[in-house]
């Protein structure tokens, strides 16, 4: 007997019929491996004809067979899959173990195809726009292929292609997987559970965002950018005339796979410092920016020739919220200083509880797990695997942690493989310590930034322009003996001492305003004389701005209790 809606049924199949194939395959492999009970309830198993054998042939995981499989569905699914490997909540550690093994590698297509898709892409043959381009490819994934190129004023840039045809069928594969997702989410109880269909959404996103060159050439200049002082750290830039959402031109960095790099090169590596500079660059993304490379997995980072690490392939990336940044950071100063009490709140506060939470569950598994991590000798503290229990504890215990953080933790966990390569000693928690007062520096910088007080500035500008009018009815009021203020228990001393105080807020928040307004339109004058890299007058006014207002609060919170 099946429990489904007949409704959801005949959405899932007739609406797309050409995708029926697509839908078995994919059931037929969640019923494989261990999620049968899942797909029986759902009644998918009947209407497609899954068979008792079938239903009850997963067996202990091959994780050889399982990622052959996987890659046996097509691109999409490989990609789903590196994406899943993030999901410690959703899927079981033996099968987190085989998709983080899983190769993004596909054989190359034709040079003539190649030659085609850059032609229609750029509109000029490829002769004209290049001074030479190599037929091989120097790597080859599900979603395009990459080759060197050299331009016409003799510079070498790499050149990625998108597969011909791959968009149109990750569109087809995902219309599919997203009708399986939901039909799965509103007919079985694992299926709401796990809110896979939500789930599912939040992978589409991003899968769709890498098929978009133009917003990978985005992402790669908002890191080249934001990592730019980081002197141990290189990230490409794009070449905006060269670049379409197929094609993507960026600039070339002579560098080599750092699992390949032999025992003697390492020997000449400072790679306590080049580890320490690659923690701190993440962390500055991650609290700081909030705008994180979502992929530096050991072959996304290569060593150049002049000792630097070069992040590469920007197609994913993580948007992290202000307030996930600022409980992350308490996060990990909390856990690297063993404060568990406050680690547990942070936790909670980032956490949505759902209908089966066991608070206390929770905080006594998370401080096991933090007493552990303590425990740990140095090369057992991995900060990825640490986050990635946090996720999965919080997921029993009926907690759920923000989609990001998982993207964080795999980022993390991909950053420790990069140090354990270079520096097995390397200590993440030490470096948390280390860096905690420059990373809350930068943050407060920012957030004292001018150009982050433009709002304010026009509030203020709104209030200097309106505030004659509003005097003018006051007094126009109160010469007319219309103005009436109902007091109990009069004392005029009192309120002529209050009024006092008004006044003297009024006048000192006016100052403010226009110092602020001030200094606004300074920025654009350009001096010898600067602060922090802004004008040096412009910046004096904003600092005597911040004087005053600080003189306005303390006057609210302190003067005021005489």
């Amino acid at each position: 007997m099946s429990f489904y809606d007949d409704a959801d049924f005949l959405t899932l199949t007739r609406t797309r019929v050409k995708h029926f194939s697509q839908y078995k395959d994919a059931v037929l492999f969640l019923v494989k491996y261990g999620s049968s009970d899942m797909i029986k309830e759902s009644g998918l198993a009947n209407e497609m004809a899954i068979t008792d054998e079938q239903q009850s042939e997963t067996k202990d995981l091959d994780k050889k067979a399982f990622v052959k499989d996987l890659q046996a569905l097509g691109p999409t699914y490989v990609k789903l899959g590196q994406l899943l490997s993030t999901r410690p909540d959703l899927i079981a550690e033996p099968y987190i173990s085989a998709l983080r093994e899983l190769q993004d590698n596909l054989e190359p297509f034709p040079y003539e195809q190649v030659e085609g898709i850059v032609q229609d892409e750029l509109g000029v043959r490829i002769s004209k726009a290049f001074q030479s381009f190599d037929k091989e490819p120097i790597g080859s994934a599900s979603l395009g292929q990459v080759h060197l190129a050299k331009m016409r004023n003799g510079e070498t840039v790499v050149v990625k292609v998108q597969r011909p045809g791959i968009r149109q069928q990750v569109v087809d594969e995902l219309e599919a997987l997203e009708k399986l997702s939901s039909f799965l989410e509103n007919n079985s109880a694992q299926g709401r559970k796990y809110s896979l269909h939500k789930v599912f959404l939040q992978f589409k996103s991003t899968l769709l965002r890498e098929l978009n060159y133009l917003k990978e050439a985005q992402n790669m200049d908002i890191l080249h950018e934001n990592l730019k002082e980081f002197k141990d750290i290189i990230v490409p830039t794009s070449i905006p005339d060269y670049s379409t959402d197929k094609v993507l031109t960026m600039e070339f960095i002579k560098g080599k796979n750092i699992t390949k790099i032999s025992p003697l090169r390492k020997l000449e590596l400072d790679g306590e410092a080049l580890c320490e500079s690659l923690f701190k660059a993440y962390l500055q993304q991650i609290v700081v920016d909030g705008f994180m490379h979502a992929d530096p997995h050991p072959g996304n980072v290569h060593l150049t020739d002049d000792n630097r690490l070069a992040l590469l392939d920007m197609g994913m990336v993580a948007h992290i919220s202000e307030d996930l940044r600022k409980n992350y950071l308490k996060l990990i100063l909390n856990i690297s200083n063993n404060k568990v009490s406050e680690a547990l709140d942070t936790l909670i506060a980032m956490s949505t509880a759902t209908d089966e939470a066991d608070e206390d569950q929770f905080r006594s598994k998370i401080a096991e797990l933090i007493q552990a991590t303590h425990q740990a000798s140095v090369k057992e503290i991995d900060t990825g695997k640490m986050m990635f229990g946090l996720i999965h504890t919080a997921a029993q215990c009926g907690f759920e942690l923000p989609f990001e953080l998982s993207t964080v933790g795999k980022a993390l966990m991909n950053i420790d493989l990069v140090a354990h390569t270079l520096a097995p000693e390397f200590e993440p928690n030490k470096s948390i310590k280390r860096n905690a007062m420059s990373l809350m520096n930068k943050i407060m910088l920012k957030e004292l930034a001018p150009q982050n007080f433009f709002s304010t500035i026009l509030e203020s500008k709104e209030l200097i322009e309106k505030m004659p009018h509003r005097l003018n009815t006051i007094m126009r009021n109160l010469a007319n003996n219309e103005l009436e203020v109902k007091l109990d228990a009069i004392d005029e001393k009192s309120l002529m001492q209050g009024f006092q105080k008004v006044a003297n807020r009024i006048t000192i928040g006016l100052i403010v305003a226009a110092l602020l307004v001030g200094s606004a339109l300074m920025m654009s004058v350009q001096t010898k004389f600067t602060i922090f890299g802004y004008p040096g007058f412009a910046m004096i006014s904003f600092m005597l701005a911040i004087v005053g207002a600080l003189t306005i609060v303390i006057g609210i919170f302190f003067k005021d209790e005489s």
